[in-house]
């Protein structure tokens, strides 16, 4: 199992920080673990189910 920070995140899905937390605010992408007081991270299976999901609908 790997975390990733939000910078990985952003290099893996080519995303922006705004964009990024506009998507977990409505739901649309995986919320981030807190890590300790001050620091997040996301599964990085979660990200990457999340950009197959895109490459999925990319096929319909």
């Amino acid at each position: 199992m790997k975390v990733l920070r939000l910078s990985q995140v952003m290099l893996s899905t080519g995303l922006g920080r705004s964009t990024i937390y506009k998507y977990i605010a409505i739901g649309n992408f995986p919320a981030p673990f807190k890590l300790s007081e001050r620091c997040v991270g996301w599964l990085e299976s979660e990200i990457q189910q999340w950009i197959q999901s895109r490459l999925d609908m990319r096929k319909r």
